[in-house]
């Protein structure tokens, strides 16, 4: 505490503060009495917390010293353990977007299918292996590029690429409740929160069950209309720099798995549906394209997807 409290000291002079200098001044930076006079606190109480002895210290006095010093967020938090208060970190804006950079390194992943995602299941990037392997993903902009809001909302029952749909589903609703305790109260979280509950029954009672679940490493169980069942392992890589955004990575499981993503990787035009509604992506896109319904730039698409093919549009 003695030694980070002085480093900081000495880097900040009086004119940054608006305090006079003085020509006689032999002490580089702020005295300790400045420090104290522009946090609000007595010298001595100063004194002694720059000497780390036991003295009660509140969350709003530090936060005045670190302003005094001009302490930057890491160097708050690290002010905060130094002196044992625990900290309650400012609510950040959830990333709707990520850095060129990012989507370099998920391209550079394929064969590997990869995608990012923020903290409310949003695709914010994704490479094209991951566009094969929810094809329909491509069709959509914001703020139906939600895996919840798909999954949920948009997609049958039937038609949900995850074989054990409740239990995916369920421990998705448990990551999502992670990640809002850190959020209750904002405007953004409460009104997804409220969307998807209007708009699906299943997710409300998922939302009500109170579960939560961190985001890790599973084996999920995919069904491509193209290639068949496929395991994959999913890993979480979190993102620096972009408030609860992660990169998610899905590695076959096994050599059969590997074989079909390797065939579905070769594949053109890939189906979308369960066997009863499967339809080639292009026929989706081009009924899209002709209802007005396709995303543009700029704009949002419509709330509803396109609906299943009529018996003599499958023909």
């Amino acid at each position: 505490m003695a030694a980070f409290l002085r480093s900081r000291r000495a880097r900040v002079s009086p004119a940054d503060v608006g305090m006079p200098g003085g020509p006689r001044r032999r002490t580089p930076g702020l005295r300790r009495e400045e420090v104290a006079q522009l946090s609000g606190v007595g010298v001595t109480w100063y004194t002694w917390l720059e000497q780390g002895r036991r003295i009660n210290v509140s969350a709003q006095v530090l936060d005045a010293v670190a302003r005094t010093l001009r302490l930057g967020p890491a160097e708050r938090e690290h002010l905060y353990h130094l002196a044992e208060v625990p900290l309650v970190p400012a609510p950040e804006r959830i990333a709707d977007a990520v850095e060129p950079e990012v989507h370099r390194i998920i391209e550079a992943m394929d064969p590997l299918p990869a995608v990012v995602y923020n903290g409310r299941y949003d695709v914010l990037a994704a490479n094209a292996a991951y566009g094969q392997l929810f094809p329909v993903m491509d069709l959509v902009g914001l703020p139906e590029r939600n895996v919840l809001w798909q999954q949920f909302v948009l997609a049958p029952p039937c038609c949900c690429p995850l074989v054990d749909r409740r239990k995916e589903l369920g421990l998705m609703v448990a990551t999502l409740r992670a990640t809002y305790g850190r959020h209750v109260g904002e405007a953004p979280w409460e009104s997804f929160i409220r969307r998807m509950c209007e708009a699906s029954e299943e997710f409300a009672a998922l939302w009500r069950s109170g579960d939560v679940s961190p985001p890790g490493a599973r084996i999920k169980l995919v069904r491509h209309a193209s290639v068949g069942e496929l395991r994959l392992s999913s890993t979480s890589l979190q993102l620096s720099g972009a408030a609860e955004t992660r990169v998610v990575a899905y590695v076959p499981h096994d050599a059969e798995t590997e074989e079909r993503v390797e065939r579905l990787r070769a594949t053109a035009d890939p189906l979308v549906g369960c066997p009863e509604h499967e339809w080639p992506l292009s026929r989706i896109r081009e009924r899209m394209l002709r209802e007005g319904r396709f995303p543009k730039a700029g704009t949002r698409p419509a709330d509803q997807p396109a609906p299943p093919p009529t018996p003599a549009e499958r023909a």
